[in-house]
């Protein structure tokens, strides 16, 4: 496969979760279902009928009706097998984007045309007529189109995608960039999800259902998402939604970091620290009492690497404190919420525990920012739901240097 049709491969496989997303978000009864990979691509339920969905994407491609002609012979086929077992009718719908040639289709379709065009093929240089072979009358083949909905102008692929946010904005009352990157990418991580179930009772979820296990306070690495925005996209985006613009007031902001101790390279996280004090700084003589600097809680740590890293630290000279006065001192909030000014060289203020972060953050009184980066799952909530609590999901400890 070349490298334009894999990404068209790729491209055609986000269609389809977008499509499966909105189709869901456009359910009026909370209680109404989709379910993925079953009949078709995507099967609505709804209180009064069943609808069944194949969706595809065919940006390179011109219209002709043998693209979707086997798709619909197969609809067909299942529309006389539920008749004939006396199931519930199936409506069918049949959506595709088109590069060109949408002109060659005009709707409605009639019998005639669904015959000459999409129910007689050829197989190893023989004739054969599907409705034939089915057994269905014009008759029969005039109530499956009753029943069959053919769109070839379906919507673009960034079309598409600006009708899913607007959808997820109006059903979390939100902004555009949570809707994209707290819902959608959550949505698109369950849709996946839902795809790879083995049994169909597990690839269906109400509207209800899926509006509650989008919902998180965390922007997470879900790597279909970030695949799909790509990784210098997606970090810019993040940079531009939570720190552009932070070191214009004198806020106390806590950096929680977490590592894994496994395949921590000590600079990388001794680069994050100097990127950190170099960026939420400000200690000159001309800031006075509205200089500060950050805090920093690095989770995962190991005790002795801990102190290993402070070692360095002040052995660099670089000018630190972490709320022990002297050696068997306890922790002391007001020690470590002194001001970090241009004469006492304070650069960073490193917490050394949950305990201590918990402690810092419930004590001091101005304006508090907690920005948290973790691997897997949250490990710090601020007791008052008052301070803000930016909560980001990343695949490895660099990745901050990039967002930051």
């Amino acid at each position: 496969m070349t490298d334009r049709s894999a990404v068209d491969t790729i491209r055609g496989y986000f269609y389809q979760f977008d499509h499966s997303i909105l189709r869901v978000l456009q359910l009026s009864d909370p209680g109404a279902s989709i379910a993925v990979e079953c009949i078709e691509d995507v099967d609505i339920y709804t209180a009064t009928e069943i609808t069944a969905v194949q969706c595809k994407y065919y940006f390179a491609t011109e219209y002709n009706h043998s693209v979707i002609k086997p798709a619909v012979r197969y609809m067909l086929s299942h529309f006389k097998a539920i008749r004939d077992e006396g199931k519930q009718v199936v409506r069918y719908s049949l959506c595709g984007h088109f590069n060109a040639g949408q002109h060659k289709l005009t709707l409605p379709i009639d019998v005639a045309f669904l015959k000459q065009h999409f129910l007689t093929f050829s197989e190893r240089k023989v004739e054969r007529r599907h409705h034939d072979e089915l057994g269905l009358r014009d008759a029969d083949l005039a109530e499956f189109l009753s029943v069959l909905d053919v769109d070839i102008n379906a919507a673009s692929f960034e079309n598409q995608f600006a009708q899913v946010i607007r959808e997820l904005q109006t059903a979390y009352g939100c902004t555009p960039f949570t809707a994209e990157y707290f819902y959608y990418n959550n949505a698109l991580a369950l849709m996946r999800e839902l795809s790879i179930q083995p049994l169909p009772a597990n690839r269906t979820i109400t509207k209800r259902a899926f509006l509650e296990r989008s919902d998180t306070s965390s922007v997470l690495f879900n790597e279909w998402f970030v695949r799909k925005k790509g990784e210098k996209a997606h970090f810019a985006a993040l940079r531009k939604e939570y720190f552009t613009g932070l070191n214009l007031s004198p806020f106390e902001r806590f950096f929680l970091v977490e590592v894994d101790p496994t395949t921590l390279v000590r600079s990388d996280l001794k680069d994050v620290l100097h990127l950190l004090s170099k960026k939420w700084s400000k200690t000159t003589k001309r800031d006075g009492k509205s200089s500060f600097c950050p805090y920093v809680y690095v989770h995962g740590l190991p005790a002795d690497e801990l102190v290993g890293l402070k070692k360095e630290l002040a052995t660099e000279g670089f000018g630190f404190i972490d709320g022990y006065d002297f050696h068997g001192a306890d922790f002391n909030v007001k020690s470590i919420a002194k001001p970090a000014t241009h004469d006492n060289g304070i650069k960073l203020k490193v917490l050394n525990s949950i305990v201590d972060l918990e402690a810092t953050v419930g004590a001091v009184t101005k304006t508090r920012e907690v920005y948290q980066f973790h691997l897997g799952k949250s490990y710090f909530e601020p007791a008052n739901k008052a301070v803000k609590h930016v909560q980001i999901q990343l695949q490895k400890l660099t990745n901050i240097k990039a967002i930051i």
